[in-house]
């Protein structure tokens, strides 16, 4: 009996972890678009383009395209410690971007603005992510019409600060001001092992709600009626195409204090696959 009931125990173990690997029921979807990054070396320039330098949100890494390389069917985003002259820098500078006279750490951000844009589906990455002090990584979309917020952010993975969030902002009648429809989750509340593991992160979009996943754990939910902009053109960012993008910054104004942490560290993933109903 004892030995039956261990195989019925790793059974269920099985049965969970397949589950959890599969990008939910696609019966009435039709795959659109995917990239497996199964070719060595940089990622295909048909899909992808990269950011450059110091971005966004007073984060301290330097974004450059030989931070990101696929690997034996793994896209790999590395964050690396370095020490190098900024070559923006100015003296005297007010700005951000200007006034570090180093590069202190390097990323990569990838995006197919311009190459790969989709409006609603389901939109699945299988990704392996690193949660040590310091590291902000991000699977995300933008809308392809308006200025930031107001043209729609959909976070389907982000982690900073020992939490995994799942968001979604729309704009204000301020600038640069959004408004966020946010869960956050504790990822210890996932287990010890969780961070060594590959995922799958979801977003089920359509005319209706936009709904964000982790191995079919449902984060987030918010109904299409209700992602109205609040300015005055009152729009709804997610009724027109966004494109992807992935990243992986180093502290700034949410990704916490990376001095603790041993470098390099890596975002790694398997997949990025599109789905549409046909």
């Amino acid at each position: 009996m004892k030995y039956i009931s261990l195989i019925a125990i790793l059974l269920t173990i099985t049965v969970k972890q397949t589950a959890q690997c599969q990008p939910g029921n696609t019966i009435g979807y039709k795959l659109v678009w995917a990239d497996e990054f199964n070719n060595e070396g940089p990622v295909d320039a048909k899909y992808w383009k990269f950011e450059h330098g110091f971005t966004r949100n007073n984060e301290l890494q330097w974004y450059q395209p030989q931070n990101a390389v696929c690997h034996n069917g793994v896209l790999v985003i590395e964050a690396q410690k370095v020490h190098l002259p900024n070559p923006n820098y100015a003296a005297g500078s007010k700005n951000w971007k200007t006034n570090r006279e180093f590069i202190e750490y390097t990323a990569s951000s990838m995006n197919t603005g311009g190459l790969k844009e989709f409006r609603y589906g389901r939109f699945v990455m299988r990704g392996k992510i690193d949660v040590d002090s310091g590291l902000w990584p991000a699977f995300w979309t933008l809308g392809v019409k308006g200025q930031w917020p107001s043209n729609g952010e959909i976070d389907i993975m982000e982690y900073y600060r020992d939490m995994l969030l799942a968001n979604i902002a729309t704009g204000t009648d301020v600038a640069y001001k959004a408004k966020w429809f946010s869960t956050k989750k504790e990822v210890k509340l996932f287990g010890p092992e969780w961070s060594r593991q590959f995922h799958i992160w979801r977003m089920d979009w359509d005319e209706n709600a936009i709904s964000l996943y982790v191995d079919n754990e449902l984060l987030n939910r918010v109904e299409m009626k209700d992602l109205n902009n609040s300015d005055a053109e009152k729009i709804n960012p997610f009724k027109q195409p966004h494109y992807i993008l992935l990243n992986l910054a180093v502290g700034g104004d949410n990704g916490g204090d990376p001095s603790v942490t041993k470098f390099p560290k890596r975002f790694e993933v398997d997949y990025i696959k599109v789905y549409q109903k046909q």
